[in-house]
C-alpha cells in the first residue's frame, strides 16, 4: 500500500512511499528538484526503513531547518512506528 505525505519547509510539496515487510518498495516526490529526489529515491529502494531514516534524518538544506531527504526520513519514522503499533 501506498502512503501519501504532505511535506513543510522544503520545496517538495508530498511524497508517495511504499513499504513492504520493513523494506521501501518506491518513493515519488512531487515537486523539488527533479534530478536530486528521482537520485535520493533510487537510492533508497531495497533499503530497510531504519537504515534509511538513520542516513537521512537531521539532514538540512541550506538555512532551513530540514530538507527533502529529511522530510523523507521523518515519513519513513511515522511508517514505522504506525507498523510497529498496529502489527
Amino acid at each position: 500500500m501506498i502512503q501519501s505525505f504532505n511535506l513543510s519547509g522544503v520545496c517538495a510539496n508530498k511524497i508517495d512511499i511504499e513499504v513492504k515487510n520493513d523494506i521501501i518498495v518506491s518513493v515519488k516526490f512531487d515537486s523539488g528538484c527533479p534530478g536530486n529526489l528521482v537520485g535520493i529515491s533510487r537510492m533508497v529502494i531495497g533499503k530497510k526503513l531504519d537504515e534509511v531514516i538513520d542516513l537521512f534524518e537531521g539532514i538540512t538544506c541550506g538555512s532551513k531547518s530540514t530538507s527533502c531527504p529529511d522530510q523523507l526520513a521523518k515519513s519513513l519514522k511515522t511508517m514505522s512506528i504506525s507498523e510497529a503499533c498496529c502489527v
